[in-house]
């Protein structure tokens, strides 16, 4: 597209995390030919990149992967900016492109993933893209998110009464994730080491059947027997829920969509909103043919004619439960039930 001459283009304040210092310093110097982008660096060591981001006030963080010669701490940075600068769009750098460290990278909330075996042009067309709030990867990186996406469990404890499950100090791990807290600060304020709180996550995750932080948040914003017995709606307002639950949802994540359509349609945390609750539905919609499609790719016409007997029969006992809400969609093949959605 044209520039317009009688107006200036606009500059975009860049911060560069990357390994090392002199990694760092030599990406900086190669950005700055990119006469757009004005660039600011931070030192290689993680807790000084969430200070340098707000001290510039910076529009794009591109931060390496590998901080503190930990791999994937930069997600953990990456985290930490979302939490106090919401409006930073971020970019990670990966040495590698492999499907848990790719998707580990979406998790933390990157707008763009990057990889070192790609151009500095590259680079400054990422950044610019990430700024004006597209999502930059490659059609690899894509395909594993969608697939991710379809492997998606439905969030649910294994027992109705999850969270008696839980001793009291797994409990207080779960309070301190509800108020957004990452796992260091989680150890800081409890006294205990990361590793401490990583193992006790995974026990909290086996016992009330959940895979992640988002889920188990989930969890803790749809169960009637909540941590203290608050109601959802209370929980959301006291841990910023709904918050949480739109950042997942404008992520991409096909349970966060739905349910926060369904918190907009019930006026629960939020104020009613039918045209918002339409448009999320439509969005998960979105979704979910993108994921069908992904799938059919890799089944067998077998297969797909035997996830389409399950989801039928499912429907067809589901219409005589007492909890089902819509009698005449539980009556028609998945098919067109996605049909509906994407055509309304």
């Amino acid at each position: 597209m044209d520039q317009d001459p009688g107006k200036a283009e606009e500059i975009i304040r860049v911060l560069v995390a990357d390994s090392t210092r002199i990694h760092t310093q030599l990406l900086s110097d190669a950005l700055q030919r990119d006469p757009t982008l004005s660039v600011f660096t931070s030192t290689s060591e993680s807790r000084a990149v969430v200070s340098a981001a707000k001290l510039y006030h910076v529009d794009v963080a591109v931060v390496s992967s590998n901080l503190d010669d930990e791999p994937l701490r930069g997600c953990e940075v990456l985290r930490e900016l979302r939490a106090a600068q919401p409006n930073i769009r971020t970019i990670l750098l990966l040495d590698t492109s492999r499907r848990e460290t790719v998707l580990e990278a979406f998790r933390a909330g990157a707008r763009g993933i990057f990889s070192r075996h790609e151009s500095v042009e590259g680079l400054s067309k990422c950044i610019r893209s990430v700024h004006q709030g597209q999502i930059w990867a490659n059609s690899q990186q894509m395909r594993f998110a969608v697939e991710a996406l379809a492997a998606t469990p439905t969030v649910r404890a294994v027992d109705a009464n999850g969270f008696n499950l839980l001793s009291k100090r797994e409990m207080e791990v779960v309070h301190c994730l509800a108020e957004g807290l990452t796992n260091r600060e989680i150890a800081e304020r409890l006294g205990l080491s990361q590793h401490t709180i990583k193992n006790y996550l995974f026990r909290v995750f086996d016992k009330l059947g959940v895979s992640s932080r988002i889920e188990l948040l989930f969890l803790t914003l749809s169960q009637a027997g909540a941590p203290n017995g608050k109601n959802a709606k209370g929980q959301a307002e006291e841990a910023g829920g709904s918050a949480y639950l739109r950042e997942a949802a404008e992520q991409g994540l096909l349970s966060a969509q739905i349910a926060l359509a369904e918190m907009f349609a019930r006026g629960e945390t939020v104020a009613l909103d039918t045209v918002s609750s339409y448009a999320w539905y439509l969005i998960a919609s979105d979704q979910l043919l993108a994921a069908r499609k992904a799938l059919t790719k890799i089944m067998t016409m077998d297969q797909l004619l035997e996830a389409e007997q399950q989801a039928t029969e499912w429907l067809r006992k589901s219409r005589k439960s007492p909890r089902a809400t819509a009698p005449e969609a539980a009556s028609a093949r998945p098919s067109a039930i996605v049909s509906k959605l994407s055509s309304a």
